[in-house]
């Protein structure tokens, strides 16, 4: 059997791949985060380990152990909890004393460099899932108007520059206005704050940073987004074609097609 190495945050991505990888012929080794992992992750690999955040050198010695030599980072973070649930060791203070920010890209880049010096390649979050991206095309029965469109536009521009600055992924934006800006709160919450402030008329844009690394830190949505801009009134989605993961995109699609929601995954805004 060929070996493969994930490093597991929270959310079904995690899981998802280890399955995948099961049915493609890997036994998978996984390092879990505690309190974002999810404990079903543990039914569908070879091995797992616990532990916290910044506990690099634990990591480093787990993948020696089971002699990986590639691995996939995946799974969200929650940013909220990197102030309170971290246990740095001196590789993971060595690595942030060496940054000059912390933002998402610097940061993980950094950690990636530190493990293929020790002999473990990251490959791309999609490695044996490329089925995951999003295709080109409208999947909904509503289509975007005109105004959607201008909408979905001007977000697009602001996703892409408030990516390129590494502050976020995602915009929400209605009636020409930009409604919500996405920060350390997360996709949900800046749906949610700018579907309040739209009032029916929110278009929500995620999209992938310029020069996205697509080892991690990919765009994703899926059925819960759909539920979210539910209740938070907005009535479209932007992604980008190729570069943001969809999950349970069958319904995702049928909870849009309820609800009145437009889905667009485009190649530019």
């Amino acid at each position: 059997m060929m070996r493969i190495g994930l490093i597991a945050g929270g959310g079904q991505f995690p899981i998802i791949f280890a399955k995948a990888a099961q049915l493609k012929g890997f036994d998978v080794y996984a390092v879990a985060y505690l309190n974002e992992a999810d404990a079903i992750l543990e039914n569908h690999v070879k091995s797992i380990e616990w532990m916290h955040l910044g506990q690099i050198k634990r990591l480093i010695n787990f993948f020696k152990r089971h002699k990986i030599e590639q691995a996939v980072m995946m799974g969200g973070i929650k940013k909220t909890g990197m102030f309170s649930d971290v246990k740095p060791d001196m590789k993971a203070i060595a690595l942030i004393a060496g940054l000059v920010h912390t933002h998402d890209d610097g940061l993980l880049r950094a950690f990636a460099g530190i493990l293929e010096k020790s002999g473990i390649q990251i490959k791309a979050a999609t490695f044996l899932l490329p089925d995951l991206l999003a295709p080109t095309g409208c999947w909904t029965k509503r289509k975007p108007n005109r105004s959607d469109k201008a909408d979905i536009k001007l977000g697009w521009n602001i996703a892409k520059e408030i990516g390129r600055l590494d502050i976020g992924q995602c915009v929400v934006v209605g009636g020409g206005s930009i409604l919500a800006v996405e920060a350390i709160d997360g996709t949900d919450a800046t749906i949610l704050r700018g579907g309040k402030l739209g009032n029916g008329t929110a278009i929500v844009v995620k999209v992938c940073k310029p020069n996205q690394d697509m080892r991690f830190d990919i765009p994703a949505v899926g059925a819960q987004t759909i539920e979210t801009m539910h209740a938070a009134g907005a009535k479209a989605l932007a992604v980008e074609a190729g570069k943001a993961v969809v999950f349970d995109r069958k319904e995702m699609i049928a909870l849009a097609d309820q609800f009145g929601i437009s889905i667009v995954a485009l190649n530019n805004g």
